[in-house]
Formats: structure tokens, sequence, C-alpha cells
């Protein structure tokens, strides 16, 4: 049963009452941001919240008391699901349950909120999407810029031609990330955390990072790197901008995890290139500063977090919160205004009361797609191998773009003492798509393609298994 805090009557009967699972940290968290912004929604009472750790949830909960409101609190989310009283559950747990709730919560009746990526892998992303439309369910991905007006402005400036052909659509994550340290060997888990109950679909193994909370983004059994992190909006902004609604037609990935030695798996520098029809998207993540020993990131034509989408006549800088055109002189020539699309929690409500998935500014199909490239990004990462300066080179000449991308990342990575001639990057190999089946083109039976798509799924842990019919 749950544990309950009671003071004030629940309000009018057509309320929608929601519930947060996944609070963050101790310290914030994306899920602690949700409760403040779905409570001061008009209409909208958060009526549960559900963490594995019980110092977070308890916490939480102390604030509902302290306001003299009711919240039910939850360690388990299959117990939360049985309320029937809830009517929509907003995710923004750890990557690796983002499908797996998004599912069972439509299986429950229940409409969902799904942070991004909206997945871990692609399999698992397309079953979400199966739900949301066999449980007639409103499921929106938790990429707000979709709900931005200046960047839905922007695009449709740039897509009616005005500063001519797209060339590129990149998307640029430079966000610091320290070091995670390195430890011996297992680590204890805090007294406070269901460790079975936070693993969830994976593995359950001894903890061997520092932190449990937030460094899970830097493991591949839970996390997606800062491709699938941050890099998830722009990836988003990036295909919008395109105007593709699929997935791309190849990917391929360079990088490493430079400028420390600790137990992240997933890299913190990296390239990722996906060819479309129209142009190519050219991803980049930079974790280290722009030089040994400072604070100061690079940019990438003023942008350290967002996008450049280049034409032939000009480019677009900007991202949360709208940018500026500028010709190819880099003289500013129409400024976007946006907000950051503060509204989408807004706009979800709007659809869980309407009905109509085409009301949803950010679907779960679209969630879906831009989550899957960030995830072949890293799959052709993972079973690439240490490269030569040389070879990468070699490797992406018929791509201008790209061999322009790896020359600025090779010399940022030199400014930060990295010779990638000694400490080799990870040349990820070409990986077409059949898009339709959403998987990698087998090259024989021993092809990278076969072990390309042995990392589209997981093996999940019972009974938290995304199941093959929804």
């Amino acid at each position: 049963m749950p544990t309950t805090v009671w003071s004030k009557v629940r309000g009018a009967n057509d309320d929608i009452r929601v519930a947060v699972v996944g609070l963050g940290s101790v310290m914030g968290g994306k899920g602690k941001q949700h409760v403040s912004d779905f409570r001061q929604l008009a209409g909208v009472r958060v009526v549960a919240l559900c963490d594995a750790d019980r110092e977070i949830l308890n916490g939480e909960v102390k604030k509902f008391i302290d306001n003299k409101e009711k919240v039910d609190a939850y360690t388990d989310v299959r117990k939360l699901l049985e309320d029937k009283r809830i009517d929509a559950i907003v995710v923004a747990t750890p990557n690796h349950w983002h499908s797996l709730l998004t599912v069972w919560g439509c299986q429950a009746g229940k409409d969902v909120y799904v942070e991004k990526p909206v997945s871990h892998n692609i399999r698992e992303g397309r079953k979400s999407v199966e739900a949301a439309r066999k449980y007639n369910r409103i499921v929106q991905a938790g990429t707000q810029n979709r709900s931005d007006e200046g960047l839905r402005e922007a695009f449709e400036y740039i897509g009616q031609g005005n500063i001519g052909k797209i060339l590129a659509a990149r998307g640029i994550c430079y966000k610091r990330r320290e070091s995670i340290g390195k430890v011996d060997g297992p680590v204890a888990i805090p007294e406070s955390v269901d460790y079975d109950l936070w693993t969830g679909p994976a593995p359950l193994e001894p903890l061997r990072r520092r932190n449990l909370h937030y460094d899970w983004h830097w493991a591949w059994a839970t996390g997606n790197g800062d491709i699938g992190n941050q890099g998830a909006h722009e990836m988003d902004m990036c295909r919008w901008a395109l105007g593709q609604k699929g997935p791309a037609r190849w990917v391929m990935s360079i990088g490493g995890r430079f400028g420390y030695d600790d137990d992240g798996e997933t890299p913190n520098t990296q390239i990722v290139i996906l060819g479309y029809e129209q142009a190519p998207i050219i991803f980049e993540v930079r974790g280290l500063a722009q030089k040994k020993d400072d604070s100061v990131m690079d940019g990438y034509r003023g942008v350290r977090i967002g996008v450049v989408i280049e034409c032939e006549g000009g480019y677009f800088a900007g991202g949360g919160g709208g940018g500026w055109v500028y010709d190819n002189d880099g003289n500013k020539i129409k400024q976007f205004k946006g907000d950051g699309g503060r509204g989408h929690q807004a706009n979800f409500i709007k659809a869980v009361r309407s009905r109509k998935v085409s009301d949803l500014n950010a679907d779960i199909l679209e969630g879906h797609i831009s989550s899957a490239l960030c995830h072949i990004g890293n799959i052709s990462h993972r079973i690439g191998r240490l490269s030569l300066p040389e070879e990468i080179k070699e490797a992406i000449r018929v791509e201008p773009q790209a061999a322009e991308t790896f020359e600025r990342f090779r010399e940022h990575l030199s400014a930060n003492l990295v010779d990638l001639s000694r400490e080799r990057a990870v040349l990820g190999p070409r990986l077409d798509m059949d898009r339709d089946k959403e998987q990698f083109v087998q090259d024989g039976k021993f092809g990278l393609g076969r072990w390309a798509n042995e990392l589209l799924r997981r093996d999940y842990r019972k009974p938290f298994v995304v199941p093959e019919k929804v």
C-alpha cells in the first residue's frame, strides 16, 4: 500500500491526476522539475510520486506536507500503476526504464509523458509506439523544444528556401563533463535505495562507480552517453529542421573517452554522421573544455548547446529559446524568439483532454525516431575499432562536412593534450539501414550489420521485460 499524506480535499472531478515517476537525485533532477511544473497547471493535480530511493522520495513528499497537500508515495511503480485514480504518469527515471514504463503505463490505461530519450534501445522504442496506438493513449516525448514557437517559425522559414538549400544540420553538444572517478571494486548501494527496483530491466550487477545517481548516463547498461542525454534534444531539432520523418539511410561514428581514466564507458568526445538524401546530420559531443586546465567550452558558430542549420545562402544558429539566421559572412538577417518550450507540459495536458494525438507537439513516434538516431550512432561506436587519424580521414573523405568536423575534433583534443596518434579514437563502421524494418542491412553471415543488429535490443531481467507483443 502507498504511504499517504492527507490534508486538502481533492479538487474538481475533471482535474487531470498526474503521478511523477523518478525524481532525480538529492541535489536535483528533471523529475522534481516536472512535479513543480505540473503542479502549476490549471486543472492538474500531482497526486502520486514514485522513486526507488526513499531519501529522495521522502524529501519530495515533505514539500507536499509543508504545503498541506495530499500525495501518495511509492517505491514500486507497479503498485502505483494499479491505482485507477491516476490519469497520467510522467516518466523521469534513468533511460533504461523509459520504454518499459511507457508500455506498462499504456497497458494500465494511463497517458504518459516520457523524458528523452524515450528508449534505451531502438526495439523497445518501437514497442512504446505500438503500445500507445494499441491502447489509444496520449504519449508525449519530453523533447520540449517541439513546443517552442520560435523554432517552429525558424524551421518553416528555412524550409521555404529563404536561405537556400540545406547543406547540413549540425547538432552541437559541448557540455563540460568532469571525470566520474575510478574505483577498485564494488561500491556499497545507498541504504535508502531499493537496488532491485532501481535496476529494473538492466542486469543486476554490483555498482562499480562512485555515484549511483546521474553517472548512470555514462554506463551502457543504463544510459546512452551525452548524445542520448543532452544531445537527444539537438538530434530532434536537426531532424525537425530537415523535415525528415524516418530514420537515416546510414550512420558512422568517430569518438572516444579522452582526458581522464575513469569508470565511464560512453564517449565524451564524439562525431556521429547520419546520412539522409536531403542533407546529412552531423552531431558533435564534447565533454572537455576548450583546452587543458580551462573551464570555458568551445563553440561552433556561437553555439555550445543547440543546432546550426547550414544552407547555401546562410545558416541558422540557436536552439531552445530560438536563434538567429545569418548570411554566409556572419551578418544577422532575422531573429526568431522562443521560450525553450515552456508550454510542453500544457500541450500534453491539452491532448489528454482532447484525446487527439494530433494535438501533441512531440508524439511518441517523433520521440522514437529521434532517439533511434542517437542509438544507431552509439552502435557504430560500440562495434568500431581504435584507428589512426589517417585511417579516419580516409574513411570519411567522401563527406566534406565530416572531414572538416574531424579536423576540428582533432584540434580540440590536441588543445587538451590528447595526441590521436597515440590515444587513438574509435572509428565506427558505416552501417546502412533498412529503414522500414528499423534494423541494419546484414552484410553476410559474419558481417558488421549482424553484430550491430544485436545492439538494437537487450536481454531483460524478469519481471522487468518489454514484451514482444504489447
